[in-house]
């Protein structure tokens, strides 16, 4: 079965999106993945979607690996998956220096080992073995999860160079890959698979940002402030440089100098045309299917709030 996801929460309140959720099933999604920033947490939508819709698969792409403590993060991966069982699989990254230390107030250091060693302490955890361990971030002293899963729960590594693709594919179910073009998913999916140990496929969890509208002026517009704000943070920068993004660098030099402006003006709109799907809706569909194509296992499709109605943008992007 071809998997394919839509972000939560939607439009409204929290509380309001009962039906948004239950419609997700009618129009064909088979997912829903959450995330943290500065918005919701990661845990509480897919709480409420795992009683509103019993059938769909419930995601987090992702949790930061450093803003919970260890066992916090076991207790809450337990939890919902016991409320969703068989249902969950908990993506896990390293996030980004703006999350982590200037928003959380937590140093952003060795991201990958913190991941690493996050991901080995929740297999442990998970699987009800008592912890005693020091990890190379941090030591574990006799926890021991009491809410433990009843069925297993994938691991996802958030990943985005070489280093992190593959650990996912070593020591992760799979890999959960964002801000990149379709080609790019031919350059990153490979590096995961061939990173299996035990010749299991891997899952390729891809966000993938779109705009269903017919509208390229408002999206190239609205599209290079989404743009900027991302791609020069240290983390996406150095990945869009690892990929050979060359056509950003007069980006990266006028923000690097202060010039906002120039920096917004130096994005070339294919820029925005690789990496946002926009335009009608069956275009939209084509561009999700070569990242399909491409090694995409689950598009998480993240609608991007460029002035339409986002209510109708799920139903547009559906599979059907």
């Amino acid at each position: 079965m071809q998997r394919y996801g839509m972000t939560i929460p939607l439009s409204g309140p929290l509380h309001s999106q009962k039906e948004q959720f239950e419609e997700l099933v009618d129009l064909g999604y088979t997912d829903v993945w959450s995330a943290e920033a500065d918005g919701h947490d990661g845990f509480t939508p897919l709480a409420l979607a795992s009683v509103w819709t019993p059938s769909l698969r419930l995601g987090t792409a992702i949790i930061p690996a450093y803003t919970r403590g260890p066992a916090c993060f076991a207790q809450s991966v337990g939890s919902l998956a016991q409320a969703a069982p068989g249902r969950f699989a908990i993506g896990i990254g390293s996030s980004s220096n703006v999350i982590v230390e200037r928003w959380n107030g937590i140093e952003f250091d060795e991201p990958y080992k913190k991941v690493r060693d996050m991901v080995r302490f929740l297999r442990k955890a998970l699987d009800g073995e008592k912890v005693k361990e020091d990890f190379d971030t941090f030591s574990i002293n006799g926890f021991q999860l009491k809410a433990l899963p009843p069925e297993p729960v994938p691991i996802l590594v958030a990943a985005l160079r070489s280093g992190m693709l593959k650990l996912a594919g070593r020591e992760g179910d799979g890999a959960i890959i964002n801000w990149l073009s379709a080609e790019d998913v031919a350059t990153v999916a490979p590096i995961v698979q061939n990173a299996s140990t035990d010749g299991s496929s891997k899952e390729i969890v891809a966000r993938i940002f779109c705009a269903p509208i017919d509208d390229p002026d408002t999206v190239y517009g609205a599209a290079k402030f989404a743009i900027a704000a991302y791609l020069n943070v240290p983390v996406y920068r150095a990945f869009h440089e690892w990929l050979g993004r060359d056509e950003l660098q007069p980006m990266w030099d006028a923000w690097d100098s202060g010039d906002r402006k120039a920096a917004l003006d130096a994005i070339p709109n294919s820029v925005v045309d690789e990496l946002i799907v926009h335009g009608p809706p069956e275009k939209c569909r084509e561009q999700i299917q070569r990242y399909i194509d491409n090694g995409v296992t689950t598009p998480a499709l993240a609608p991007l709030p460029f002035g339409y109605d986002m209510r109708q943008a799920v139903r547009d992007l559906a599979p059907a």
